[in-house]
């Protein structure tokens, strides 16, 4: 069955832009969100702050496409949070490396209040 395409909802919070992302992160999700971070890279964003659905799936294919994502923010000069996740996806998060590339947030409020003062 496929999955339906995720809803991605592009936020300006003063210096942040909230990517608010709707449904299971797959590598089914790469052209959702490759276009949303364009999109967002295109109206200047230099902080970016991903909020995953909480009730998310994510897979494999769907880290490959963060990461992706990750490396864009870095080779871009941009900053880069991600709130929204479970305990456990934040634990494969670090094992996977993502935690060095992005601050991981409890929630949208201390994210946004954060990635301000840096």
């Amino acid at each position: 069955m496929q999955q339906p395409p995720n809803q991605i909802q592009l936020e300006k919070r003063v210096a942040i832009t909230l990517m608010d992302i709707q449904g299971d992160i797959t590598a089914l999700s790469e052209p959702y969100l490759n276009e949303a971070y364009q999109k967002a890279t295109d109206q200047g964003a230099s902080r970016i702050l991903l909020q995953i659905d909480k009730d998310a799936y994510i897979n494999s294919g769907g880290i490959a496409v963060l990461i992706q994502i990750l490396a864009l923010t870095k080779q871009n000069k941009q900053q880069i949070g991600i709130t929204g996740i479970t305990d456990h996806f934040e634990k494969i998060f670090n094992m996977v490396g993502i935690t060095k590339f992005a601050t991981i947030y409890p929630n949208v409020e201390d994210a946004l209040k954060l990635m301000a003062e840096d």
